[in-house]
């Protein structure tokens, strides 16, 4: 079933060897097979994952593969047996693509650990295109979102905003958190903080007063590099930075019953570290995807929260560009790509 006939052909940025410049290539436009939704794509962000895939850092990709894990589009058609979504539908499509629903992880609501998921723009093509189809099981519809927000900005919340709020939630209630990396996760768990009250500490990069700007504009109460000290001690430190040093950095400024979270997929080995920092009933922990429930929960959330992504928009054909852009740390917030 399908609202309008979608076009015989596409244009999709494919990524074919690790290390090299993603290509646009023209392919048939995929269609909704039982259980999917073909969507037709407005706005797909950037996330630092990508540069992961894209650089050979993440395992066993499916080569050649469309990249982007933060899509926002309208449902194009509807596969046989799908429920709950109509043709139009603004709907958006995670990280996480499809799990077996047996496995033990499965079966005790941690999902984001399965062995035998699949992930969009990983081992499923993903949002770096005109169109797309998605397991409508794992898409979380949009349409309750205000109407002043549109594709663009909606778009780092899919994985940005979903992996932020799910690192946040292992800091528990922790009332001065830390955030090191202050990129489009952060940007918005900043947000978050400033809502619920919580000081939080921005560290950057040496020297990235840019940055550390752009966290004092959102409330930072304090923003820095990772070579200085906050004024305070933290009770919990939130690494979006792939950094691995930067672990035993964060426990020196931990306070005793804190924790450190580690939010990326990816992270340089952490080097040895003395016990003693670690001590207190100090904890680090790793975030692993995310779950549906997950999802269902920060949308619920940022309905009705003033929580918006600063975005710089690039055409589909320029992601090449912007990716360099991210590389070198010159944008604040998030980038999203559109396809038009």
């Amino acid at each position: 079933m399908s609202l309008l006939a979608a076009p015989a052909a596409m244009r999709a940025m494919v990524l074919h060897r690790p290390g090299e410049p993603l290509q646009l290539d023209h392919l048939p436009v995929p269609s909704a097979e039982a259980g999917e939704l073909q969507i037709r794509i407005e706005a797909c962000g950037v996330c630092r994952t990508d540069l992961h895939l894209l650089d050979g850092e993440l395992p066993n990709p499916a080569l050649p593969i469309i990249p982007g894990h933060e899509i926002v589009g309208r449902i194009s058609a509807l596969g046989v047996g799908v429920n709950g979504f109509s043709l139009n539908e603004r709907v958006g499509v995670p990280w996480l693509g499809w799990t077996c629903g047996a496995c033990r992880y499965c079966r005790s609501q941690h999902e984001n650990l399965c062995d035998s998921a699949r992930y969009t723009g990983y081992q499923i093509n993903g949002g770096y295109a005109e169109y797309t189809v998605a397991d409508a099981r794992y898409c979380f519809s949009l349409e309750h979102m205000p109407r002043s927000v549109g594709p663009v900005e909606l778009a780092p919340l899919l994985c940005a905003g979903l992996i932020g709020f799910r690192a946040l939630r292992f800091a528990g209630n922790a009332q001065r958190v830390g955030l090191y990396g202050f990129g489009a996760a952060a940007h918005i768990v900043a947000q978050i903080l400033r809502n619920q009250g919580r000081p939080f500490y921005a560290f950057t990069r040496p020297g990235d007063s840019a940055s550390q700007n752009f966290a004092l504009q959102l409330g930072a109460t304090w923003a820095g590099g990772t070579d200085e000290s906050p004024p305070m001690r933290l009770d919990a430190a939130l690494l979006f930075a792939p950094v691995g040093a930067l672990v035993p950095l964060a426990l020196t400024h931990v306070e005793k019953g804190g924790c450190v979270v580690c939010a990326g997929i990816h992270m340089s080995d952490i080097p040895g570290f003395p016990y003693a920092i670690l001590w207190g009933e100090r904890t680090i922990q790793s975030v692993a995807n995310l779950t549906r429930d997950d999802g269902v929960e920060f949308f619920e959330y940022v309905r009705d929260a003033p929580v918006r992504a600063e975005v710089t928009r690039y055409r589909l054909e320029n992601v090449n560009v912007a990716i360099a852009r991210m590389r070198s740390g010159a944008l604040q917030g998030a980038i999203v790509l559109t396809p038009h």
